[in-house]
């Protein structure tokens, strides 16, 4: 459900705003605001629940530091793939488009790979510094704030998330990115992750103790 909800404000959002101006980085403001105002009032009101996991990259890092177990990173992923599609079909529904109109939007050049490495390893370092530093009642406007911030310092305007890349391919517009380029995002993204547990291990060597209350403390039953 929070990835559902998570991709209509990305995937929305993006198509209220072409429709609203033709200056691309008024669109990026507005996606970029839409988005971390939807991602921050997720956590809040989901993350009770799962800990608020919208993302496989989220997933496997904490999979990783023992916070949730192979099972559950496993119905997550599937349930946040799954979400993360029909989510974008919804949006295309809301704005009269094709429910799966496949992007043509081309990410697959290699300095955009390399963004969403450094997106992915930036928002594992902020969920799990956070995490350890005892104080979860930031966290969803520390998470909303990194992804808001990384629209912009990021050249592929950080998806740092593969269930929102794969998506995000169901829909021609504005958030798009067309299925060839997805492999070459998701990937940069993994590897993300894997640098992502070596730094946070290397700064805080005890945050398997912290691992589930990744993002936010939850009730995992």
């Amino acid at each position: 459900m929070g990835t559902a909800f998570l991709l209509m404000g990305v995937v929305g959002s993006g198509i209220m705003a072409e429709s609203l101006t033709d200056d691309v980085g008024l669109q990026l403001l507005q996606n970029a605001f839409a988005t971390a105002g939807v991602l921050v009032a997720l956590i809040l009101a989901l993350g009770s629940a799962s800990g608020a996991h919208f993302n496989p990259a989220v997933t496997l890092a904490d999979r990783y530091f023992g916070g949730i177990d192979t099972p559950t990173a496993v119905a997550y992923i599937g349930a946040q793939i799954t979400g993360g599609i029909v989510g974008v079909m919804a949006a295309n529904i809301m704005f009269d488009l094709s429910v799966v109109d496949w992007s043509t939007k081309d990410r697959s050049a290699g300095h955009l790979a390399f963004a969403e490495f450094i997106a992915t390893l930036g928002l594992l370092l902020v969920i799990f510094g956070v995490v350890r530093s005892g104080r979860p009642s930031v966290a969803a406007f520390a998470v909303g704030g990194y992804i808001g911030g990384a629209y912009y310092f990021t050249s592929s305007t950080s998806f740092a998330n593969p269930a929102v890349t794969v998506a995000r391919m169901f829909s021609d517009t504005f958030a798009g990115i067309e299925p060839a380029s997805v492999p070459g995002f998701i990937v940069a993204q993994l590897v993300g992750v894997g640098v992502a547990v070596l730094v946070v291990r290397a700064i805080y060597p005890r945050i398997t103790d912290y691992a589930d209350q990744v993002i936010v403390p939850h009730n995992d039953s």
